[in-house]
């Protein structure tokens, strides 16, 4: 814990002007970002007597080292920056809207070259089209399903395109005119691309261009006597008509608007998002955050925005944004979205009619994300604080363990070791810091905890020492406040070995045995045992059970990969560059094997009579290679 007053700036050197600040902890690193119209202002509210600050403040300004500010020209600029570092720096006592659950998007990947229509989730991928999210999955499989009677684009998996594309046939889709199957040529790769505009308009509420034409060539069909072509038409227009009437129409036709609530206490929040397209809801969201500084609603509808629109195309903005408050600085946000959207954007907050009467369904849908929020967690925050204050008592840690990091070693027989570091902070994962090692001449498994504890604590003395820029985008810069083992004294004994070895003294070491779960300390006869069913002996099971999990994932991959270029490397007339050239034309040699000579001297670098060679090889009772 440090005292404030130790690093509070001079008043007078800090500016009064707009500007994105910072504080780091002992280590340099970030802990939490802010923005201020006036940044002298706003920082000597920081530093104040520690009884008067909110809890929360308190433990943040307690936990940091240092602060620095970056001056910019406007609120505007502020706002885009702060967002900006947020994201970068993940601070962990900045708020952070996250998704309630993985919402599920309706995508179509107009960056391939056959687009294909998919369910997706996660992060979004530049290049590719997204439509909802969507409450369930199973109503985007059944507009998938239904509009694809209407227009027949792809939507098969890479693997079963490839194969279709191999084998001259299309896949059951391709049959039942369900996909108009560019993967046999049925369809050029330009109209395909058009039939896949023509779907995104759909998805998009702009569908009436397209109504119209079809209606029109039912008609002539008809007059023409033409009656095939005439129900064709008739069932795409009947097909794309149940598309859009899955979507409920609430406000006047060609209204585009999102539509935020939210719901707020001391602890946590949750927030909801309506997005009304052409008068109709084709989407919606919900995000729901716990609250590690206190911030008053405006504040928070400010967050709620920049987090829903960071990762957005242009044309995903709408002209008109509703909210339950004014956010706070909206002029600069008005200015940020106009910025994206390359369009006027207005931010106001329903008063009355459709729009009021949608926002009141919105809270309502806001409180039942922050009921559902609480139920899964309701006892989460509490057992989280438990294990690790019963983790500091059991092991006689100076402080609560914030970041813990276990190590596990994976090997067949000794061949294709690997280790693997997994992080866990405030007594969650933090998957975007593990770390994988390849381990190439370790003896033993002792021998392997050495050489990748000896490369992670080097790798961090020489971060440490690096100016606070630079240490920030590396990846083995803070230490941890407790290490585990997977094992029992040897290799407890063994990586504290490293630890004196490297003058490492603020890092404290623990195994966990798997036989019964005891739990050991470096030098000490006998074992701590920890209450079974105690929150601190869960804690430490998840961690090394995460460890083991991601060694072993780590070590098939490698072993897979081993496997397959050495039985490739021993047929005849096939070279590393040739078996390299094969694995990536076929992906595995199970396929390979199911290729015909033909398809194998497609391979660049591989002939007709090399192709005939590893043909016979593979199905000969002489050459066989096993999978």
């Amino acid at each position: 814990m440090t005292n404030p007053e130790d690093y509070r700036p001079a008043q007078g050197s800090i500016p009064t002007r707009p500007g994105v600040y910072r504080f780091r902890d002992p280590h340099g690193r970030v802990v939490y970002v802010g923005k201020a119209k006036n940044l002298r202002s706003r920082l000597s509210n920081y530093f104040q007597a520690l009884h008067h600050l909110h809890p929360r403040t308190r433990m943040m300004v307690t936990t940091a080292a240092s602060v620095e500010w970056t001056v910019v020209r406007s609120e505007a600029e502020a706002l885009i920056l702060e967002h900006t570092w947020i994201k970068q720096y993940d601070p962990r006592f900045n708020v952070v809207f996250k998704d309630d659950k993985s919402y599920p998007y309706l995508a179509v990947t107009l960056n391939e070259k056959y687009p294909r229509i998919q369910v997706m989730r996660g992060e979004r991928k530049p290049g590719v089209r997204y439509f909802g999210p969507y409450a369930k999955a199973w109503a985007i499989r059944e507009t998938v399903d239904t509009l694809l009677t209407a227009l027949p684009m792809r939507s098969c998996a890479p693997g079963v395109f490839t194969k279709a594309q191999r084998q001259g046939r299309p896949c059951l889709l391709g049959y039942i005119d369900k996909c108009a199957a560019p993967c046999v040529g049925k369809i050029s790769p330009e109209d395909h691309r058009a039939l896949a505009e023509e779907v995104c308009d759909v998805l998009s509420g702009h569908a009436k261009g397209m109504m119209r034409d079809l209606t029109a060539t039912m008609d002539s069909a008809a007059e023409r006597e033409d009656f095939e072509s005439a129900a064709r038409a008739r069932d795409r227009i009947r097909a794309l008509t149940a598309v859009l009437d899955r979507n409920a129409v609430v406000l006047d036709a060609g209204v585009d608007v999102d539509l935020f609530s939210l719901v707020d206490d001391e602890m946590e929040a949750a927030a909801h998002v309506f997005y009304v397209r052409d008068g109709r809801i084709t989407g919606e969201r919900g995000w729901v955050v716990d609250k590690p500084e206190p911030l008053d609603p405006s504040s928070m509808v400010l967050q709620l925005v920049q987090e829903a629109y960071s990762a957005s195309l242009p044309e995903d903005i709408p002209p008109e944004v509703l909210v339950p408050v004014m956010p706070s600085a909206v002029d600069a946000l008005r200015d940020v979205l106009a910025g994206a959207r390359g369009a006027k954007v207005s931010i106001r907050v329903a008063q009355r009619g459709k729009k009021a009467e949608l926002a009141t369904t919105g809270h309502s849908n806001a409180e039942l994300v922050l009921q559902q929020h609480r139920m899964r967690r309701s006892s989460d925050l509490t057992t989280r604080s438990a294990a690790l204050q019963e983790l500091q008592d059991h092991l006689g840690l100076p402080e609560a363990p914030l970041r813990i990091e276990c190590y596990d070693i994976s090997h067949t027989q000794g061949t294709n070791q690997v280790g693997s570091m997994v992080v866990f902070e405030d007594a969650l994962p933090r998957k975007k810091e593990y770390r994988q090692f390849n381990i190439a001449d370790a003896v033993d498994d002792t021998a392997a905890m050495d050489e990748v504890l000896s490369r992670r604590f080097s790798r961090y003395q020489e971060q440490a020492a690096l100016p606070p820029d630079e240490r920030e985008t590396s990846s083995f810069a803070y230490p941890p406040q407790l290490v585990v083992v997977d094992g029992g004294l040897p290799q407890v004994n063994a990586a504290q070995e490293v630890l004196d070895r490297m003058g490492i003294t603020d890092v404290r070491l623990c195994g966990l045995a798997k036989r019964l779960e005891e739990v050991w300390l470096p030098g000490e006869p006998f074992p701590v045992i920890l209450p079974r069913g105690s929150e601190a002996l869960y804690l430490l099971q998840r961690v090394r059970d995460e460890a083991h999990r991601f060694a072993i994932k780590h070590h098939r991959r490698k072993r897979t990969k081993a496997m397959t270029a050495s039985g490739l490397d021993e047929l005849p007339g096939v070279g590393p560059a040739r078996a390299k050239a094969l694995v990536r034309h076929f992906g595995s040699l199970a396929r390979l094997k199911e290729a015909s000579v033909e398809q194998i001297a497609l391979v660049p670098g591989v002939g007709k009579s090399t192709a005939r060679v590893v043909h016979h090889a593979l199905h000969g009772s002489s050459g066989t290679v096993d999978t």
